[in-house]
């Protein structure tokens, strides 16, 4: 049987907090790939890798996840053509023995390394590190100009997701202060009211000693 797939590797240096988006969008752009007329059989399977250099999900560190779509009870998959994997390259310390043993380890800390000695070292390994290398080695003199281009676009669409979540955040102080302001003057009239009460009974209870026989001056013989 022959496997159809397309593969998308993207790797994000700073969190931008648009990643779980941003990889699924380009995920559903390399799934979309039937032509007009073309049987849905024919569908190639789309696989998003994505290399990040800090942790998506504080709350669960790991080092390689791969997400599948799958029923919300039993997590039977739905469907293996339809894939989203993240490396962390902070967390290589948490990598399994199965991510060792594809040297999912060895590729991140070659897009880890700093020196090009440190990429020539991590080369030696195996023949696709040495590919790996010798095309980043290509990569970065060849796209130096295309790169300045294309942080620009980047930048100005960086600054727009920013000035977005700004403003979401804007909104949530704003709703949480309105209700603050509304408990405070819940509360307050709360407390108004129990001092009137209050007031009311110790006026009450003024009122009747004051009138109690004890406190009557006696009349006259």
């Amino acid at each position: 049987m022959k496997f159809r797939y397309r593969n998308f590797i993207e790797m994000q240096i700073a969190n931008k907090l648009n990643w779980t988006n941003r990889s699924l969008l380009y995920l559903s752009r390399s799934f979309d790939n039937l032509h007009h007329g073309q049987d849905y059989l024919d569908i190639h399977s789309a696989i998003h890798i994505g290399f990040l250099d800090y942790t998506l999900f504080p709350e669960h560190p790991e080092f390689y996840a791969t997400y599948k779509m799958s029923n919300m009870k039993n997590h039977h998959i739905y469907s293996d053509n339809f894939v989203l994997s993240v490396v962390d390259l902070t967390c290589i310390d948490l990598a399994t023995e199965e991510d060792r043993l594809y040297h999912i380890n060895d590729w991140a800390r070659l897009f880890k390394a700093t020196t090009w000695e440190e990429v020539k070292k991590m080369a030696q390994q195996n023949e696709y590190l040495q590919e790996a290398s010798r095309s980043i080695f290509q990569f970065n003199t060849d796209e130096q100009m295309r790169k300045l281009c294309r942080d620009r676009v980047e930048y100005y669409q960086d600054l727009r997701n920013y000035e977005r979540y700004i403003k979401q955040q804007d909104s949530v102080i704003a709703k949480l202060t309105v209700e603050k302001d509304a408990a405070i003057a819940e509360l307050t009239a709360e407390k108004d009211a129990t001092i009137a009460e209050l007031q009311s009974q110790i006026q009450s209870l003024t009122d009747q000693l004051q009138n109690s026989p004890a406190n009557r001056e006696p009349a006259e013989k």
